[in-house]
């Protein structure tokens, strides 16, 4: 065991506090991996609001990048020094799911005790297989992909989660093909990269739908075509004019709100796709009626990380990135030390921020 900081949410609702905690080191096929950078993102802020349950105490964070610092046995393709992006996918590679190119929805599971113990040696939850709100973090080897090593990484750490989750909902769910109309409800951090993904893959014409004209605006800066406020009368009327007076063919739903899920479909063209991306809070519950769907041909379809295989999606990302098709600086709105995570987290619900990302060397 090895003592580290980390950023502990030990009451739902409550600030996280900053404080020592216990490291075990590598077991076999895992990584040990020193972060420079973790994003904070939505998921993260819910589960610390208790909106999914789970166990406490906890740490939270995936969305992270750094550097190996040591590997447990069986580790043959990283190293120590190699610079990765950290993910909360992880897949066994041989289940159904997995060998049917769904790494995502993995049906393996992980029922460990995980690396974390409290400073006194007591049981802390490595949430969702990450616990990146910390300087350190020992993953399973298939929930890293190596980065060059001149990428920074503030950026790459946002393609662990949030740019994987917007742009594979749309290449990977939506499957959207050249020439189609896009809508993307919520001009987040992951509506942002929906956005993008949606341009890079050709759409016609994307509509971004938020309830904030500033948020809109910016849309437009990542590809969006057009704007709707969604706070207006029926706002798939606007959104009808901005597509040449039909539906769209994908709707990507980005927030986890239910009147945005009951609202999708009214989006939809005949025999369009809504992709359900944001995550209500456990038991929240969105009403339609079948027939409607039925009648014309359209689906309702979950999304969960964009359906990517990392392996095969990050390096793609980083390459667009590279190439400047694909925004990453674009997207951070502030840069934070671990002690400033409550003010981070504070400044992430106000809605105004695309992400802010945690610098451990700060």
């Amino acid at each position: 065991m090895q003592t580290i900081k980390a950023a502990v949410c030990h009451e739902f609702g409550a600030p996280l506090v900053v404080e020592e905690v216990q490291l075990a080191a590598p077991d076999m096929g895992e990584v040990e991996v020193t972060l420079d950078a973790v994003a904070i993102c939505h998921s993260d802020i819910s589960y610390a609001e208790g909106a999914w349950g789970g166990q406490l105490p906890a740490v939270y964070g995936h969305e992270a990048a750094g550097v190996i610092s040591a590997v447990g046995s069986g580790v043959s393709d990283f190293s120590a020094g190699d610079p990765v992006v950290v993910t909360l996918i992880r897949s066994c590679g041989t289940c159904p799911s997995c060998a049917g190119g769904k790494p995502t929805i993995c049906e393996t599971s992980y029922n460990g005790e995980g690396p974390l113990q409290t400073s006194d040696g007591k049981p802390l939850e490595q949430a969702m297989a990450c616990g990146a709100f910390a300087e350190k973090v020992v993953v399973d080897q298939r929930q890293i992909v190596k980065i060059p090593h001149d990428l920074g990484k503030d950026v790459a750490s946002l393609i662990s989660c949030g740019v994987i989750t917007g742009v594979g909902a749309v290449v990977n769910a939506a499957q959207l093909r050249p020439g189609q109309d896009v809508v993307v409800i919520g001009a987040g951090g992951v509506g942002l990269n929906a956005i993008q993904g949606a341009r890079i893959a050709g759409a016609r014409r994307i509509v971004a739908v938020d309830m904030s004209e500033d948020k809109l605006a910016i849309a437009k800066e990542f590809g969006a075509t057009h704007g709707v406020l969604a706070t207006q009368d029926q706002p798939w009327r606007a959104s009808y004019k901005a597509l040449g007076g039909r539906g769209a063919d994908a709707v990507l739903i980005t927030v986890g709100a239910i009147p945005a899920y009951e609202q999708a479909p009214r989006y939809l063209a005949r025999g369009g796709k809504a992709i359900m991306i944001g995550m209500p809070h456990s038991g929240a519950k969105a009403s339609y009626e079948p027939v409607m769907l039925a009648a014309v041909g359209q689906g309702l379809i979950g999304s969960k990380m964009g359906d990517v295989v990392i392996q095969r999606d990050i390096p793609w990302m980083i390459d667009l990135y590279q190439q400047g098709r694909l925004k990453l600086d674009e997207l951070i709105s502030g840069r934070w030390s671990l002690e400033q995570i409550n003010e981070a987290i504070a400044d992430t619900k106000t809605g105004s921020a695309k992400r802010n990302v945690i610098l451990f060397n700060r």
